[in-house]
């Protein structure tokens, strides 16, 4: 009898268990059917669509265009810097475009234009190698000129279309997709976490076809990429765009745009930025421009005036946003020669670096990448998002000191009394011809044993140090800690960015964000350029050390004006370490986030 009254609780408990196992097995599996059909899904499936096909271009298109000049760097070249200066001047008048108009229109238009584009300068690009002989003959070679100058300018046109396609999306739908900062901050981790995998797996994946294939199947397989990703992502624009009923009410109510900003700059304790002031001069800017568009409407020069105004004004009210200080901060950080662009693939080929290790460093930096997103998301939970900017930039700063220590170490290439424009085996060539025309026979001095042409000399042991290099075995330290620094500073890196980024959708008018985030592209272009001015006026392996030295200063000047935005902000609170955590209730069903400082 006591054996059986033990047992029926233990069966019940048992029941009551696998029912509650069944209860959170159906819970989860709703939650998971509920995201693949909540707008935030479409939303990473539409940008992981754009970015994986944006990231094939520019990877393919350097390819295809060094293959049709002969293995020549210039027409790449060309193009990169038309890119560039296109996103510089037009970037204003870009992202004024995106305001001024409805958010089903814009995305549809620059949607169209991106991908169309795209297809155009592929279908150019496979007439070009199909019908090379023939087209170079044409007009004595001109109309091979007007090919390249057509796939540039195609180029450039698609580019700023998916700048408005990023600023639309990226900028504003999210923002009011997400609903609050909350939700915000993870989907902005996730694009960059999409765009981040896009940018290491889909070069490999168009990469892997033209080493298989023929440059035309590329080309063609470019194309046929884009007419599906056309057509796919507006079916899911189209189904975003319904989901969220408050995509269809863009700049309906300027009060409630001045209501969430003021909210935010509270949340920021920044009592000293108004929102009128800037909302006063932004109704001065747009009164001004749209009395002189009726002026000048219809004539060519009221466009251009028109045109000239804007990008002003575009540049002004950037200027008077109230995180001005922390955007221009994050401008800095494209001042670099740090990234893992063509020019750290060539330093470290210069180093001896082999291209299998290269690619591992990628690989690396993309995995450290992803941390900093993750490492984001986590410290603005406990820490605030103006905290977290300044400890992503000091994370940063502190890992890039190995770089400046790789300047020194031993293996660097550094020498500042080095030609500029000379690289080191022309160095040891002369160096080598003057030793011998003056001193082939005087070995009074230490010597080592050296090949040249074929003829064993004993040259004196006073070579600079980067030369003797060649002789003795090689030293990776220096290049070993230029590698560090530079792989685990993403974690700082784009932690900073996602912190800027976040902080421009909350603290802009919903009417400004895309002419603000249209300047801020222009300054990013502004910077990038001036680091690849910077490598043509100092091109020489042994001179990387400055740029090295140059990088970590401009890095170090942005966080200083993220440090002085934050200041300005915060006041005496940017010194408190503010840790959120929830506090329960005692019915264990309310939550509460208290604010305690930890110092």
């Amino acid at each position: 009898m006591d054996f059986q009254i033990e047992e029926e609780p233990s069966v019940s408990t048992n029941t009551h268990c696998t029912r509650n196992k069944k209860g959170g097995c159906l819970k989860r599996l709703d939650s998971t059917w509920r995201f693949f059909h909540s707008a935030h899904f479409f939303v990473y499936l539409t940008h992981l669509t754009s970015t994986w096909g944006d990231r094939m271009w520019h990877f393919a298109v350097s390819l295809f265009l060094v293959e049709l000049n002969n293995n020549s760097l210039l027409l790449p070249a060309v193009f990169g810097l038309a890119v560039s200066s296109s996103l510089i001047l037009f970037g204003a008048l870009v992202g004024n475009w995106v305001d001024r108009n409805t958010r089903m229109k814009v995305v549809q238009v620059a949607l169209l234009i991106q991908n169309l584009s795209v297809i155009l300068c592929a279908v150019v690009l496979m007439l070009l190698f199909v019908y090379n002989a023939e087209i170079t003959i044409l007009w004595n070679g001109w109309m091979k000129i007007v090919c390249y100058t057509l796939v540039i300018v195609i180029g450039v046109i698609a580019d700023l279309a998916s700048t408005a396609m990023s600023i639309a999306i990226q900028r504003d739908w999210i923002i009011v997709v997400a609903g609050d900062n909350d939700k915000l901050s993870n989907m902005n981790a996730t694009l960059r976490q999409i765009d981040l995998l896009s940018k290491l797996l889909s070069p490999m994946a168009v990469g892997h076809i033209m080493a298989n294939t023929f440059s035309v199947a590329g080309c063609g397989f470019i194309a046929g990429w884009n007419l599906f990703s056309m057509c796919f992502e507006y079916l899911l624009l189209q189904k975003i765009y319904k989901m969220t009923p408050g995509l269809a009410k863009k700049g309906d109510n300027q009060k409630k745009e001045e209501e969430v900003s003021e909210r935010n700059q509270t949340a920021f304790k920044d009592g000293r930025m108004t929102s009128a002031a800037v909302s006063v001069e932004d109704e001065l800017v747009n009164n001004n421009c749209t009395n002189q568009n009726d002026k000048e409407t219809g004539c060519i020069k009221g466009i251009l005036v028109s045109g000239i105004r804007t990008f002003r004004d575009g540049w002004i009210i950037y200027y008077k946003q109230p995180m001005f200080l922390a955007a221009l901060g994050l401008s800095f950080l494209y001042m670099t020669v740090l990234g893992f662009d063509g020019i750290t693939i060539g330093y470290a080929y210069a180093q001896g670096i082999s291209s299998s290790v290269i690619s591992i460093m990628v690989a690396l930096s993309a995995v450290t990448g992803l941390i900093g997103t993750m490492f984001f998301t986590i410290l603005r939970k406990y820490c605030g998002l103006i905290h977290t900017g300044c400890f992503s930039s000091i994370a940063q700063i502190t890992c890039l000191t190995l770089c400046v220590a790789s300047v020194f170490a031993p293996g660097s290439p550094l020498v500042l009394s080095a030609p500029l424009y000379s690289s080191a085996s022309d160095q040891l060539e002369n160096y080598t011809i003057t030793i011998f025309s003056t001193d082939v026979l005087n070995t009074s001095v230490t010597k080592q044993s050296f090949i040249y042409k074929d003829v064993r000399y004993d040259v004196p042991s006073q070579l600079p140090t980067n030369l003797t290099n060649f002789t003795e075995t090689k030293e990776y330290l220096s290049i070993a800690l230029y590698f560090a620094g530079a792989v685990s500073a993403r974690v700082g890196l784009w932690s900073f960015d996602l912190t800027v980024t976040q902080l421009i959708q909350e603290m802009v008018y919903e009417s400004k964000r895309g002419i603000v985030n249209g300047v801020q592209g222009s300054m990013n272009g502004i910077m990038d350029l001036l680091h690849f001015v910077m490598v043509i006026i100092i091109p020489a392996p042994e001179h990387f050390g400055i740029l090295v030295i140059l990088s970590v200063i401009f890095v170090s000047v942005g966080g200083l004006l993220f440090f002085c935005f934050a200041r300005k902000t915060l006041g005496k609170d940017l010194f408190k370490c503010v840790c959120m955590k929830e506090k329960h209730s005692e019915n264990g069903k309310d939550t509460k986030i208290v604010a305690e400082s930890i110092l």
